[in-house]
């Protein structure tokens, strides 16, 4: 019955994986909106100016964090995945083991 347990954890690996996707969409989508920014600053403003101009330092700021974000998310998401596969390998293990036991016994 340990495989059950080991079933429920994976479900909430599952949703917490789910989760931190939904998240990495998130940070991409503003990382792409930002770009989108940057492009129309550089297209409008002298290449010289640009390292004044504060809203483009700002800009260049998020964008880096955002980067640094999703690297964060990207590693999460991939420990999860390796947490998950562990847990179907032992739950799969549990079910033959318990369905071998009674066949063993009965």
């Amino acid at each position: 019955m340990t495989f059950l347990a080991l079933d429920a954890q994976k479900s909430l690996y599952t949703l917490q994986k789910n989760q931190l996707n939904f998240e990495q969409t998130l940070v991409i989508s503003r990382a792409s909106y930002i770009s989108k920014e940057m492009g129309i600053i550089q297209e409008t403003a002298d290449p010289t100016a640009l390292e004044q101009d504060p809203t483009y330092i700002q800009l260049q700021t998020e964008q880096e964090q955002l980067e640094i974000r999703k690297e964060s998310l990207d590693s999460q998401v991939q420990l999860l995945e390796q947490e998950i596969s562990n847990l179907k390998t032992a739950v799969t293990n549990g079910i033959k083991n318990g369905c071998g036991l009674n066949l063993i016994g009965g």
